[in-house]
């Protein structure tokens, strides 16, 4: 490189630098000669960079909470999933033939029944064994029948017919800070064992409880249906026959089902056939139901309640597996109907029901397992076969982990993860049949006093809500807020908007909870009674404004000169003060001549149209007072932002105050009308209390006015505090919270864009 070369790139190197230099300079001003000029360009510069720091850290909180919901929520979606976790062979465990198998509530310690040897308890990990515990009589254990959903009372049958209830606990010990499970064995009715003589070689027995006693559903020798209660008290023996009642069956029976509040006999044969028994009458049995479930050749393989013993479910050899309710007819009489129905793999060998929640675990022939939830209508998951074959299979209360035993004295067991089965699309956004209604329906009803109940996660009634209230909250007030603000901008005079617009706007102060809470207390009842006249307003006081205008114009022109321009509307302050006491002295006149002196009734019956006091129109006045002045004060400040030179050249070329108003500044002022609406739509969509304290919190799907609603704001406030953390109620609350941001967000969004269309439209105006 020659030394031209050399010179020529420090010189361009430098002029680089100078010029960088001279940029910086240039940003902060630092090459203005006085010291005020260069505090002004550093001040400056820092406040742009705080107001982009600001604006970047709005942006980033909502991103943050979004992530926030999303990370809440997105468990719920996650499929189930069934893993083997261990697998042992123990030879105490294969001593005697098998005759039940049980998990605790946690799935670490298993149990066995077997024919001869006593009560074996293990872990479910190992095999390692725990603890035998010997049974209270002689002889060969022939039935064990789980009394309770949860798995804790069972009923023994001996090879004598002998019956004796058997209740299994757990001791919680921390031994060195660690955590231990010690079994327990008690007698609920003591240890003295119940002949049943009449019982024989038969083949079915099922027994259940309640708080009074124990029922005992059999067939007896001869093939009868026969019932005894015993009344007992925990902790009484089972000494005392309340009733013992027999009765002939008209078809063999196969499956001999009682449900969970020993209410309900259900007896089914293979072919389908079924009779339905209430036995809340311990001492008069009622026949409900009889009726043929299936058609031939199709027949049943399994059949089981579903917790709660609302439901039947039936594995048929179609390969189906259906649901069936019970449904009251409009004649009165009882019926079985199917609201759904699922599709299986292949024939089932064995159908085990949750303890807690309306799903189930089918078993086929090559040992697949099928895991459903009915409400939510879905299959979580199929598997590949699990074993060649499993002799007792039995599941948690929890629904997390099951045990089978795949030959006498060997064990595989599984954990199951399927933390939210219900939380569907088909169960949150369409219409479901659940259990004791005679059709689909939206219902969100998240919990219930009876554990046995099956949640309704529907978000369809809270969105309708939502968008119902925002409706009638904007009905009232996009008139009265648009109308108020372009008069008091372009006609009325300077000193009196000096007075009006600060006044609507301090009313934007006043908290929502107290505009609830006088909406609830005082403006509700006073709707009610004054119902017609509140009605009577919507044409009283337009009509009076309108006679007053055409009077005032027919008055000779010295009279209104009187008053001067701009100052009109004080003038109508007494007039509607006017208006309103004369309506409401006509409303009770009006409901006397046109509705029979109670227009709630008269809605009721000539309409059909049910008046809840706490209602729509509650919400939309004492909403629309809350959303007022926001939209007021940005429709205001935009039409009197409106160039002053667009109003004076529309008036010189010949143009009236209305033309000028209609063609020229309405349009000018466009893009922020547009956003009042839309910013007071959004308060009106995620307003809260107002809501929760205006209506009766109903989550029906009725547009009527005199309805009420529940929005998904509300229903946050009023449920997320009592819900279960990390429970699927509690991450479907943070889903409505999701569907709430998306939809302010996409109106937002849909509202810039509009806007922005408007502004570049009529900016050249």
């Amino acid at each position: 490189m020659s030394w031209q070369d050399v010179h020529q790139s420090s010189f361009l190197k430098l002029w680089s630098h100078f010029q960088r230099r001279l940029s910086i300079m240039s940003d902060f001003n630092l090459y203005q000669t006085t010291p005020r000029q260069r505090q002004r360009a550093v001040v400056d510069r820092l406040a742009r960079w705080g107001v982009t720091a600001g604006g970047m850290s709005v942006i980033l909180a909502i991103v943050l909470i979004f992530a926030f919901l999303l990370s809440v929520v997105l468990p719920i979606f996650v499929p189930a999933s069934v893993e083997s976790v261990a697998e042992f062979s123990q030879s105490q465990l294969a001593k005697g033939k098998t005759r039940y198998i049980g998990l605790s509530e946690n799935g670490e310690i298993a149990f066995r029944f077997s024919e001869h040897e006593p009560l074996q308890f293990f872990h479910s990990n190992d095999g390692s064994l725990i603890k035998n515990f010997v049974l209270p009589w002689d002889g060969e254990l022939k039935r064990v029948i789980p009394v309770d959903k949860e798995g804790h009372i069972f009923a023994l049958l001996n090879n004598d017919n002998q019956l004796i209830l058997v209740e299994i606990g757990y001791l919680v010990t921390f031994e060195s800070g660690e955590r231990e499970l010690i079994p327990r064995v008690s007698y609920p009715y003591g240890e003295e064992p119940v002949a049943i003589d009449s019982l024989g070689d038969a083949e079915f027995l099922n027994v259940e409880r309640d708080e009074e006693g124990v029922t005992l559903v059999y067939l007896n020798s001869t093939n009868e249906l026969q019932f005894a209660y015993y009344l007992a008290e925990e902790g009484d023996e089972l000494n005392e026959v309340e009733f013992d009642f027999n009765m002939a069956l008209p078809f063999s029976v196969d499956y001999l089902l009682v449900n969970d509040t020993a209410e309900l006999v259900l007896l089914l044969s293979k072919q389908g056939e079924l009779l339905i028994l209430d036995i809340k009458e311990k001492d008069e049995p009622v026949v409900l139901a009889k009726q043929s479930l299936l058609v031939a050749p199709i027949g049943i393989q399994q059949a089981e309640f579903l917790v709660g013993g609302s439901s039947l479910m039936l594995a048929t050899s179609d390969h189906r597996l259906t649901q069936w309710t019970l449904q009251r007819t409009e004649q009165g009489d009882y019926r079985m109907v199917s609201p759904r129905d699922f599709e299986l793999s292949g024939d089932a060998t064995a159908l085990i029901t949750e303890a807690r929640r309306k799903g189930l675990l089918v078993f086929n022939a090559k040992q697949q397992l099928t895991i459903l939830h009915t409400t939510g209508q879905t299959e979580l998951i199929t598997t590949d076969s699990l074993f060649d074959k499993a002799d007792n299979i039995t599941l948690t209360s929890r629904s997390d982990a099951f045990l089978a035993e795949i030959n006498p004295g060997e064990y595989r067991f599984f954990e199951i993860d399927n933390e939210h089965p219900e939380v569907t699309w088909h169960a949150l956004w369409q219409e479901v049949w659940y259990e004791g209604y005679d059709s689909k329906e939206y219902i969100w009803q998240s919990s219930s006093a009876d554990d046995d109940f099956e949640p309704k996660f529907s978000l369809v009634p809270l969105t309708f809500g939502t968008f119902k209230a925002a409706f009638y909250a904007m009905l009232i007030a996009m008139p009265i807020a648009i109308m108020g603000a372009i008069y008091t901008a372009y006609f009325m005079t300077p000193m009196m908007r000096n007075w009006v617009k600060p006044g609507i706007e301090i009313m934007e102060a006043l908290p929502t909870v107290i505009l609830g809470f006088l909406a609830g207390l005082w403006l509700a009842p006073a709707l009610e009674n004054h119902l017609v006249a509140i009605f009577s307003l919507v044409i009283i006081v337009p009509v009076s404004f309108l006679l007053t205008a055409l009077v005032w114009q027919l008055m000779p022109s010295p009279i209104r000169h009187l008053i001067p321009s701009g100052w009109e509307a004080a003038m109508l302050m007494p007039v509607t003060v006017v208006a309103v006491f004369l309506s409401f002295e006509a409303g009770p006149l009006l409901e006397s001549a046109l509705f029979d002196n109670n227009i709630q009734l008269w809605l009721q019956e000539n309409l059909g149209i049910n008046y809840d006091q706490r209602n729509s129109l509650v919400v939309g006045i004492a909403m629309g007072l809350a959303v007022i002045p926001t939209i007021f004060s940005i429709t205001e400040d935009a039409v009197y932002s409106v160039p002053q030179h667009l109003t004076e050249g529309s008036l010189a070329l010949g143009a009236t105050p209305w033309q000028t108003l209609t063609k020229v500044v309405i349009l000018t002022a466009s893009p922020g009308i547009f956003s009042a609406v839309m910013i007071g739509l959004g308060r009106a969509v995620g307003e809260t209390m107002i809501v929760l304290m205006a209506t009766g919190n109903t989550p029906i799907m009725d547009f009527s006015v005199f309805q009420g609603m529940r929005t998904l704001s509300a229903n946050i406030a009023v449920e997320l505090p009592e819900s279960e953390v990390d429970s699927s109620h509690y991450r479907i609350l943070f889903l409505a919270a999701l569907v709430l941001f998306g939809a302010t967000f996409i109106f937002n969004t849909a509202a810039e864009t509009v806007r922005q269309r408007l502004r570049a439209r009529y900016s050249n105006l």
